[in-house]
């Protein structure tokens, strides 16, 4: 290859990634553009049993849809729904609608707010009212964004609730066992106290039932007039009066 085809090669090539540069930037500056167009309608109140397919139907005949957004409601309601044999699909309390075009969206919100949804009379909400507004310079950006600070303060404040249950089980629990340590020192002094009035009592009895037995004498005049024989009367005159002659005769 000689030096011209070399260089007439380089040139296409640098061309060449130009042109793709050069495009890539020219589809990026529409979709900005694009972006910057799109207007965004909120709903302050979806229709019972309207999910996003039947709202992106309804409105696509107004222009063309973008993104659709709509906010679950609360997850206890509709379990509550289904054990009381209700609709058991999700519905939804607010959403977000964008449309490719700002003049769409506020048309679609000035015509429709206020006015009956209708569609076909076998529609669950053919009866329910529009409520819908055109929200000014918002973007579909600010709406995610406002999610997911709504989302970091609701985890936030789920951390904090927790925290404080957490607390407020400690404390409960250190109550609990204080109460129990109390108890359990007054049971063990009034089954003291009840063992000693037992035992105060019982010795009392005791001693008031008790007979003490001393051992005891014989009297000396029984043991005596036992032993010793007794002399007799007879036998006493006639020693004494034998005295008294031996007295006479001196």
């Amino acid at each position: 290859m000689s030096e011209d085809e070399r260089l007439s090669s380089e040139e296409q090539t640098s061309n060449g990634g130009v042109e793709l540069c050069s495009r890539k930037n020219k589809r990026l500056r529409e979709a900005l553009v694009s972006t910057e167009n799109r207007g965004v309608c909120y709903l302050s109140r979806v229709p019972p049993h309207m999910d996003p397919a039947s709202l992106r139907q309804i409105l696509s005949k107004y222009g063309d849809v973008q993104r659709i957004y709509l906010v679950p409601k609360d997850p206890t309601s509709q379990l509550r729904r289904k054990i009381n044999g209700g609709f058991r699909a999700k519905e939804f309390s607010e959403g977000w609608v964008e449309f490719a075009k700002k003049s769409v969206a506020k048309g679609v919100a000035k015509i429709l707010n206020g006015e009956q949804i209708g569609g076909r009379r076998r529609s669950s909400f053919y009866y329910d009212i529009w409520n819908i507004k055109y929200l000014s310079k918002f973007k579909w950006d600010d709406l995610t964004s406002d999610i997911a600070n709504k989302s970091h303060i609701r985890e936030q404040r789920l951390a904090m609730e927790v925290s404080a249950a957490k607390r407020e089980r400690d404390f409960y629990m250190l109550k609990v066992d204080r109460s129990h340590a109390q108890n359990s020192i007054k049971e063990r002094i009034k089954k003291k106290q009840k063992t000693m009035e037992q035992s105060l009592n019982g010795g009392s009895a005791d001693i008031s039932d008790k007979v003490r037995l001393f051992p005891q004498n014989k009297p000396v005049t029984d043991d005596n007039s036992k032993e010793k024989p007794r002399l007799s009367k007879d036998f006493l005159a006639g020693v004494f009066a034998g005295g008294s002659n031996t007295d006479d005769l001196a």
